[in-house]
């Protein structure tokens, strides 16, 4: 018993002078904190932004930091709930003193922790959510990708050039798609195109299979996806008896990986998606390439549209920081004063963006015969 306490009080001996370096450290460190889900419905989509924005964190801890100061980036898993991303995010800002705060999955989690008492306490931005909120929030969160409204202007105005004439709609029902629901319908009415039908996407197969017939037999020339990866996979499963060579079209939230897991290769084509960011397996420009390089040096996962969606976010977020000098917690609030364009290396943000959405672009990107993503 005596040799048991003997490494006791050695471990604690040792724990204490590393809690003393780990302190010492921090004070020498940028907090970024992030609430996020990482193992519920999204949490592919979670992990993969993460991963993005982890390895361009690593890339510049390795050049030697912000003026000396390196990044440690924190994350908690929030599973998808927006109650448990206020709780984290309260947890980021008052235990771990993040200084910079980056958002979760969807609309519900940013409204979730923008309404919380921590959060309005520290009167800090909440940056680069993974939402398609149109909303405006004022300068408490800033988004950078586009908002689905572009998304969909992107998709109309890429089928427009194809003479599409008539459009359905699969809308999986819930407040945040029905404000997208209704968007799509005034678009159409602005276009001069024709709604075909509108499909509801169900929790059962057999519910959505009665409306996926319906709209099928309305012969659209595109469906517009209104869902999340489930809904949209549920769907697809069901249309795809009555319509194998209809286009379906979705935004950029929706998990590609997991999409074709659900459906297989076949129900996948003729499909396609609204992309965010460009090809991530091609190196065309600098932010490609440096992605691709930095993925292979300091991560095993593969390349997806949203690891290089979080490297680029990663990417805003550091040259805020170093727009603010010697580390300041102001950085993301000092992007809103900022005036022109930045260059992130062949893909360009705007901070005076009247949104506050600092990325407009937008790519479509559509699966092959027998699978594999084309940009």
């Amino acid at each position: 018993m005596p040799k048991l306490t003997g490494y006791l009080l050695a471990f604690l001996t040792v724990y204490a002078g590393l809690m003393a370096v780990d302190a010492s450290a921090a004070e020498k460190s940028i907090v970024v904190g992030q609430a996020i889900d990482l193992s519920g419905p999204n949490g592919s989509i979670g992990r993969d932004y993460v991963t993005g924005l982890a390895t361009y964190f690593d890339s510049v801890n390795a050049a030697g930091g912000i003026n000396g100061k390196k990044i440690k980036y924190l994350t908690r898993d929030d599973r998808g709930e927006p109650a448990e991303s206020a709780k984290a995010a309260g947890e980021l800002l008052e235990q771990d003193k993040a200084d910079y705060l980056l958002g979760g999955v969807g609309g519900d989690a940013v409204q979730a922790v923008i309404s919380s008492a921590i959060f309005s306490r520290s009167g800090q931005v909440l940056f680069a959510p993974l939402a398609n909120a149109s909303k405006n929030y004022g300068q408490m969160v800033l988004f950078w990708r586009p908002s689905q409204e572009q998304e969909l202007q992107y998709i109309f105005s890429y089928f427009g050039k194809l003479g599409i004439k008539s459009v359905g709609i699969a809308f999986q029902d819930n407040p945040l798609n029905q404000e997208a629901y209704q968007y799509v319908v005034a678009e159409l009415k602005r276009r001069g195109l024709i709604l075909s039908g509108t499909a509801k996407i169900f929790a059962t197969p057999a519910d959505t299979d009665k409306d996926a017939g319906k709209l099928a037999a309305a012969s659209p020339d595109i469906v517009i996806a209104i869902a999340d990866t489930i809904g949209t996979g549920l769907f697809l499963k069901e249309f795809r008896k009555h319509a194998s060579k209809t286009f379906v079209a979705g935004t950029s939230l929706i998990n590609l990986t997991t999409l074709a897991e659900m459906t297989g290769p076949k129900m996948l084509e003729w499909t396609v998606f609204s992309q965010v960011v460009p090809n991530p397996a091609s190196a065309i420009s600098v932010l490609q390439s440096d992605h691709i390089r930095m993925m292979r040096k300091y991560r095993d996962e593969s390349l997806s549209s949203l690891t290089l969606e979080g490297f680029a976010v990663g990417k805003s977020l550091v040259k805020a920081i170093q727009m603010s000098g010697s580390g300041s917690r102001e950085g993301a609030k000092n992007f809103f004063a900022q005036k022109g364009q930045i260059d992130l290396g062949g893909l360009t943000i705007n901070p005076a963006d009247p949104d506050l959405h600092l990325s407009g672009y937008v790519d479509i990107a559509l699966f092959r015969k027998g699978g594999g993503l084309m940009f």
